[in-house]
């Protein structure tokens, strides 16, 4: 049945006068009359509803007036539920019934109606029930499902407004589907109805729907013939509003552009409530309007593999355990590519082993015929709708070799000030083509970087020709911020200049050894990936310097097969450069790394290619520190006689140079295996000499590893006190350092002399802490000192 709307919209201007009345405690209807100058009788057909024409707009505003002064004076003003803001809510609203009444005039309809029913019974002339189909296998998002439910809680405490919620997230992570999952489960908390518009913000047409055709659709579901819709947006957004005003309608608005589209189409009355979905953070949305963000991230593995099973069903996912993670892994947890991915596997008849390699691709392994499934065709939305500045940036993210970014390294990357480049990844975050997963770290899910990768590949990444240029920019960031960390943690290590600097990079400055500390620690995972990325891309002399510093920190904390990883690019990289003095140090290296991974054999067959390449070019200090390094070697093959010999041809060269830090290390090395053979006071008169000139040259790492050798001399002489002594100062200096391998060697060291001094509580202490962290990088020996620990 076509709705009167002018009788309606005037019945509900009277049903929210009476309520505001009620909520501000009744004043008589002789009051009233006298502030409006109307009868009693008038004033109660008002109120009553009982009235064919609008009352005058001074009447309203009398009306309205009256009850706040009347409640002020009554303390009630908290209770008034409706906005008693007379210019922002309550004119509009008259303006709409007249609007409404001239329209029905205009077009040959009577103004006035037939007596009707009292306004505090009339119901909504149409209910509508606009929700897409459920999807039918979901699964997982208890969290956020939770906290939407929460949102219904708050439409019934709350007496202001719409509780508006604002669901968040990239492509493709399943906003709509859980939206309206939600909807379908709470729609009979909505009596009223449910109204749904996609806005189409991020759509293959490129053009987002206008919040007047959204409210056209809306009014004409609500029953508002097509002839009396206003052609004024604003007068539009009014009349919704009145056809809201008293009711609980839940309202979902899919696939917004952006807060501007969003707000015309929010109720402004208590009882009804909001869902938007976006691809957009909605910020406006959410600090002027007061939107509760829900922030919906890619699936958890056990989330995803739920949903796998929800589609394929659980015999299947349990018989293919291995392909099923590599499906979840490939897909990075976006729910789109897992649905496409088990579509594929039921309607196509692949099996899931097969599919999980063919996701080696995954970009074109979730391909599909509709454009709305196929992954990337739906990243591409997001992509097409960034400002061309983010655009360009999101292109050269797919060039970066490491799983997240710093503000730093992306500015060199895009060669921009930091500052410009700060903002355009919170940009990007905005748009939700990144996570800001830490203060200062972006990273995106696997399939928009493999997206992000193929633009990289197949464009002009850097706005320049070739993309190399950027590349080589990053690479040249990190390897000179690399350079100056290692130069404040050791500033002994040797000092191998970086290749000529890039125009655009900018290295990252680091005030002093925390900070230097802190930014290995953040960035160590790209580092790695940076030194293969310059190997594979054709830049040689950086992956030699990269490898080279970040071996000195992995060598401090113990991950050597990643320090061998490392190592191993380097040496052919030091090939390809024919460089012998890069490959002399990368073999000397070699021998420490594999002694540490117990390959001895390896270990002397780097020694030799070192020593040769380092006397054919009569280099004593590197035969020295060659030899230096086979006392590890020999060392742990138990043979610490042979260790003695190469310590002692290593201190002997260096007297021939003035290397007088080498040369002290070197007195510590032959004073450790003298202590090793129990020759103590030799080795404490060797360790005693290289104290000595390490204080001259403020070699702090090595005076850390020559105390542990004091305190060992002085343990086995029964000079326990000294022992704890220099086992304190040690531990003290290595953790200055940050050289966690070594103070767990002198913790198990101190945690000997407490057990042979009887305080075993202070020893059990002692080889707990050097098991914590023997155990971060899987160290064998952690097991022999849990097993000293356990036995007190």
């Amino acid at each position: 049945m076509t709705t009167d709307v002018p009788r309606y919209l005037l019945q509900q201007l009277c049903a929210d006068l009476r309520l505001l009345w009620k909520q501000a405690g009744g004043p008589s209807l002789r009051t009233l009359s006298e502030q409006v100058r109307r009868g009693k009788s008038q004033v109660g057909n008002i109120l009553n509803g009982q009235i064919r024409q609008p009352p005058e707009w001074e009447v309203v505003q009398g009306l309205i007036g009256g009850f706040v002064h009347y409640a002020r004076e009554r303390g009630r003003l908290g209770r008034l539920s409706l906005a008693t803001g007379v210019e922002e809510y309550w004119r509009p609203r008259y303006a709409m019934v007249g609007h409404a009444f001239g329209q029905a005039s205009r077009g040959g309809r009577a103004a006035t109606s037939p007596p009707v029913q009292s306004a505090d019974t009339v119901a909504p002339p149409v209910t509508p029930r606009q929700l897409p189909a459920g999807v039918r296998h979901f699964a997982g998002r208890t969290v956020e499902l939770a906290a939407l439910t929460d949102l219904v809680k708050a439409t019934e405490e709350t007496g202001c407004a719409a509780v508006i919620s604002a669901i968040h997230g990239t492509a493709g992570v399943g906003k709509t589907a859980l939206a309206v999952f939600w909807a379908h489960q709470v729609a009979d908390q909505f009596p009223d109805g449910q109204l749904y518009v996609n806005l189409r913000g991020f759509d293959p047409t490129g053009t987002p729907l206008e919040p007047a055709a959204a409210l056209h659709s809306f009014l004409v579901a609500l029953g508002v013939p097509a002839a009396q819709i206003p052609a004024d947006a604003d007068q539009r957004t009014a009349l919704y509003r009145s056809l809201l005003a008293t009711g609980q309608v839940l309202v979902l608005l899919d696939n917004a552009a952006d807060a501007a589209q969003v707000r015309p189409l929010l109720p402004g009355s208590p009882g009804c409530a909001v869902i938007v979905t976006s691809r957009d953070r909605l910020t406006g949305l959410v600090a002027v309007d007061g939107a509760r963000p829900v922030r919906l991230a890619v699936m958890s593995t056990k989330e995803a593999t739920e949903m796998l099973a929800a589609r394929l069903g659980p015999d299947q996912v349990a018989a293919h355990p291995a392909a099923v993670d590599q499906i979840v892994d490939r897909c990075g947890g976006l729910p789109l590519g897992l649905a496409v991915a088990a579509a594929r596997a039921v309607a196509d008849e692949v099996p899931l082993p097969r599919l999980a390699a063919e996701l080696a691709r995954p970009l074109d392994a979730l391909a599909a015929g509709d454009a709305a499934t196929d992954v990337r065709t739906v990243l591409s939305w997001s992509y097409r709708m960034l400002p061309q500045g983010a655009a360009r940036m999101f292109r050269l993210l797919g060039l970066h070799p490491g799983p997240d970014i710093g503000l730093a390294a992306a500015a060199s990357l895009a060669a921009v000030p930091a500052t410009a480049a700060e903002a355009l990844l919170r940009e990007l975050t905005r748009a939700n083509l990144l996570t800001e997963h830490r203060p200062g770290r972006f990273a995106c899910h696997d399939l928009l970087r493999a997206y992000a990768v193929e633009l990289a590949d197949t464009s002009d990444s850097d706005g320049t020709p070739g993309g190399d240029s950027a590349l080589a920019r990053v690479l040249d960031h990190y390897t000179r911020t690399a350079h100056t960390a290692m130069a404040l943690i050791d500033p002994l290590c040797d000092t191998i200049e970086p290749p000529p600097p890039v125009p655009g990079a900018q290295p990252e400055p680091l005030a002093d050894l925390t900070a230097a500390q802190t930014w290995y620690t953040t960035e160590y995972p790209i580092l790695a990936a940076a030194t293969e990325a310059a190997w594979t891309q054709g830049f040689p002399a950086h992956a030699c310097h990269l490898a080279w510093t970040v071996g000195r920190f992995q060598r401090l904390r113990g991950p050597w097969q990643d320090w061998l990883a490392g190592l191993r690019i380097a040496l052919a990289a030091a090939g390809q450069l024919d460089d012998r003095a890069w490959l002399a140090r990368i073999h000397r290296e070699l021998i420490g790394v594999y002694a540490r991974l117990d390959r001895y054999d390896d270990s002397r067959d780097h020694a030799r290619h070192a020593l040769d390449l380092y006397g054919e070019m009569g280099d004593l200090a590197g035969q020295a520190r060659c030899h230096r390094n086979l006392c590890m070697t020999f060392e742990r093959e138990g043979r610490p006689r042979d260790a003695l010999e190469h310590a002692t041809r290593s201190r002997d060269l260096l007297r021939g140079t003035n290397d007088q830090a080498r040369l002290a290390y070197a007195y510590n090395s032959v004073g450790w295996y003298h202590a090793l053979l129990g020759e103590f006071e030799t080795a404490l008169t060797n360790c005693q000499e290289a104290i000595r000139l390490l204080r001259l040259s403020g070699d702090q790492q090595n005076q850390a590893t020559t105390w542990d050798s004091v305190g060992y001399a002085y343990h086995h002489l029964g000079r326990y006190d000294q022992a704890l002594d220099s086992y304190r100062l040690a531990l003290e200096l290595f953790r200055q350092s940050g050289d966690q391998w070594f103070e767990a060697y002198t913790l198990d060291h101190l945690g000997d002399t407490h057990k042979a001094m009887g305080d075993h509580h202070a020893a059990r202490e002692a080889w707990q802490t050097a098991v914590s962290i023997l155990d971060e990088v899987e160290h064998p020996r952690a097991a022999a000192i849990r097993a000293k620990a356990a036995a007190i």
